[in-house]
């Protein structure tokens, strides 16, 4: 995913200036990280010149000037593409857990990596709670609802290996350090 292609989904709904942008980012995408207005300037830069965002007008309401962006018919191509094409996985998969016990396993041993499994496990039950409280509180915000569905979904797949990852921990034979 990339900001530029956010920030045209967004403007895809009309002419926007920067703050909107910045804010409607933070509301519709709850589970992503903020975004901060310096990226989104930067960004908006960028799409300008690549011709898929133009400046719309300039607004001046008791404040600083803002300029209003909106969606170029390149951008609007561009962006339905990019929404229509399928994200592949990626080859390499960034597991902070496994490196945390293949770690613990390395200089605590077993019953190191066993402590740190039923630690995480805790630790991600407790926000699987959260985020279904949250889901039960969103009551019709799609993108809330959906943001907590897919961290749900992940945190499951997580608890799962960690599960496993017990499992074969456990039946571990040998000293593990070297």
């Amino acid at each position: 995913m990339t900001t530029g292609h956010v920030l045209m989904g967004l403007l895809s709904r009309g002419p926007q200036h920067g703050y909107d942008l910045k804010r409607h980012h933070d509301e519709l995408l709850p589970a992503a990280r903020p975004m901060a207005f310096g990226q989104v300037y930067a960004a908006l830069g960028r799409l300008a010149g690549k011709g898929f965002v133009s400046e719309a007008a300039t607004e001046r309401a008791g404040g600083p000037e803002r300029t209003v962006y909106e969606l170029t018919d390149t951008g609007r191509d561009e962006v339905d593409r990019w929404a229509a094409e399928a994200e592949g996985p990626t080859e390499h998969i960034a597991n902070p857990l496994a490196t945390k016990v293949a770690v613990a396993l390395l200089v605590g041993g077993q019953d190191a990596a066993r402590a740190f499994l039923r630690r995480q496990r805790a630790a991600h039950l407790e926000r699987m709670r959260e985020l279904t409280r949250d889901k039960r509180e969103a009551k019709g915000d799609l993108h809330r609802v959906l943001a907590a569905d897919y961290a749900l979904g992940h945190l499951d797949a997580d608890v799962r290996w960690m599960e496993d990852a017990l499992e074969r921990v456990h039946d571990l034979e040998g000293d593990t350090r070297r």
